[in-house]
């Protein structure tokens, strides 16, 4: 059984899989906090350049801080977002500002100048993490966030969701797996720092393509990942789909050695950002798993320790 003074993770220090919290330690000393703004931002599968209505899940209220609106300015959201941070987290170093509604490249460069720079004045913001998709980047837009990451830390989050062009079409993403390739190779010839956006329980998807994923995103090589469970919340297309016939969304006990098996499959040099995700009660409709994310963080810290696994122990270069 390995200990805790083993540290023979790649990662050097206990915990089991490759944690975002421990990486910040070791990147600044201290805690870094993402600050959101909305920056009033669009996507072409909503209006109407691709699609129309957006995906299938996507209610933004759903994950928006209460602080944020596009009504107000980039300054005076970091503004109300660090106050209100503060206040719940009492040792913070420095903040990066995350734009993250939308899609925060899907406009003229000369207006995306606008919002980073506005934000990156603030004293105490020392970065930017911009939340898009991968066809709403080019070389013009990436070269200018290369010029700003050689003085700020810079991350561009792909949402990509799943490695399933079907699945894809079915949420009305309007981009397919290869756009998201495309994305990270001209991303990472600039050496910018990348996270991938993944989301597990679609009803018509397997476990099997899940942990199939591991090892297709390991090949990808980002250098963070988001994972969530499917929520259904109110005034989406999958909302009207699951009242109208009810699908099967996963448990958080199933969810939990869903993700164990996946960590063993992905290459231990990903940082996690995030295994789980939270709707608001006001919006969720399901599941109700009734827990925690910082319980669920737990239970899974256990279950790891228990069955002796780790990320990367089944994963093959």
């Amino acid at each position: 059984m390995m200990t805790k003074t083993d540290y023979l993770y790649p990662w050097k220090h206990p915990k089991r899989y490759n944690a975002f919290s421990e990486y910040q330690k070791s990147r600044y000393g201290n805690r870094v906090q993402k600050v959101t703004v909305d920056a009033g931002f669009t996507c072409p599968n909503r209006d109407g350049s691709l699609a129309k209505g957006g995906c299938i899940y996507c209610n933004n209220e759903s994950f928006n801080p209460g602080y944020n609106s596009s009504q107000k300015s980039i300054s005076q959201q970091i503004k109300e977002g660090i106050g209100f941070l503060r206040q719940r987290y009492k040792n913070i170093y420095k903040f990066i500002v995350y734009f993250q509604p939308y899609s925060n490249t899907y406009a003229p460069l000369e207006v995306l100048k606008k919002y980073y720079e506005e934000a990156l004045s603030h004293e105490e913001v020392i970065g930017l993490t911009i939340g898009t998709r991968p066809d709403c980047v080019d070389e013009e837009k990436l070269d200018y966030l290369a010029f700003l990451a050689k003085n700020y830390d810079i991350t561009i989050e792909y949402g990509l969701e799943s490695i399933s062009d079907d699945t894809l079409k079915r949420i009305n993403r309007g981009h397919d797996v290869q756009a998201f390739i495309d994305a990270m190779k001209i991303t990472k010839e600039r050496n910018l720092k990348t996270c991938t956006h993944l989301i597990f329980g679609f009803p018509w998807e397997e476990i099997s393509l899940w942990l199939e994923t591991a090892e297709w995103i390991s090949v990808q090589e980002p250098d963070f990942l988001k994972v969530h469970q499917l929520h259904v919340v109110k005034d989406t297309v999958l909302a009207k789909m699951y009242k109208k016939s009810p699908f099967p969304l996963l448990g958080y006990d199933e969810y939990l050695e869903i993700i164990i098996q996946f960590l063993e499959r992905l290459s231990p040099h990903i940082v996690i950002q995030r295994l789980f995700g939270e709707a608001p009660p006001r919006t969720l409709i399901a599941p109700h798993w009734n827990i925690r994310n910082t319980r669920l963080v737990k239970l899974l810290d256990e279950l790891l320790e228990k069955k002796n696994t780790w990320q990367g122990r089944l994963y093959v270069k």
